[in-house]
């Protein structure tokens, strides 16, 4: 099955494009990592694709409801401030509003899918703690655990690994490949190229924008396009533990 569909797919911030002519799908079990420098238009591909941005050309997601596609995808955007003092087991509780009715209470299967998501993250001693007085990497785990909550085909994160220390780092792409291993389907930007190689089946590089490159992370992750797109050249290296892509130097 088929996640997201992007056709002759277009975003322009005031005259100039940012993306233009994406063709892109996304169907299930993959772990999409979306690659490029800063400006590449990373983050604006997936709010566009969600409909948060005006944009051109045709995306399987913008064209649903917005109920309809809060039941289909999970988004958890850069920003992870929680606003509200209310308590970690709250906030994980809001991903499963939209699989509830107006004033529905959560029953079996909610509370099933918020124990899963805590556990998930490590949050289960935290249920009670008021999520406003976490620390920053505590409260992005807290929106993660949400977006695991809502269990959706597809799971859209934006930069999901920034603020969490390496051993958090580590767990959270263990978790989304897992979630993949399962049938979701998973888009998450990032900038840690080494996470990208080791965790994603497939990684699509955004560039002057374009895709410069979609495919496998030891197709794409090659020294003339780490050299092109990115300035840099790295160590790149296939282990028993996983690929190793480590920048060395700018070029």
């Amino acid at each position: 099955m088929t996640d997201l569909v992007l056709s002759d797919f277009a975003v322009a911030r005031g005259p100039c494009d940012v993306l233009r002519d994406i063709n892109l799908s996304v169907g299930a079990g993959e772990f999409v990592g979306l690659l490029g420098p800063n400006g590449a238009g990373k983050t604006t591909l997936m709010r566009g694709a969600l409909g948060m941005m005006p944009h051109r050309g045709q995306s399987s997601l913008s064209a649903l409801s917005a109920r309809d596609r809060a039941r289909r995808v999970a988004w958890l955007p850069q920003a992870r401030e929680i606003g509200w003092p209310v308590s970690v087991a709250d906030v994980v509780t809001l991903g499963r509003l939209p699989h509830l009715a107006r004033g529905q209470k959560p029953g079996e299967t909610d509370r099933a899918a918020i124990d899963a998501a805590l556990s998930r993250m490590g949050l289960d001693g935290f249920r009670t703690r008021i999520a406003t007085q976490l620390s920053g990497g505590e409260q992005a785990r807290v929106l993660i655990a949400r977006a695991l909550a809502q269990d959706t085909p597809l799971l859209m994160a934006d930069e999901p690994a920034a603020g969490l220390d390496p051993a958090h780092q580590l767990g959270l792409m263990d978790t989304l490949a897992a979630e993949a291993a399962r049938g979701r389907s998973v888009i998450a930007s990032l900038h840690d190229l080494g996470l990208a190689a080791r965790y994603c089946t497939r990684l699509v590089v955004l560039w002057q924008g374009g895709i410069a490159a979609d495919g496998p992370p030891a197709e794409v992750l090659t020294p003339d396009l780490l050299a092109r797109v990115f300035q840099i050249r790295a160590y790149v290296r296939h282990t028993d533990d996983g690929p190793i892509c480590q920048p060395l130097g700018v070029v």
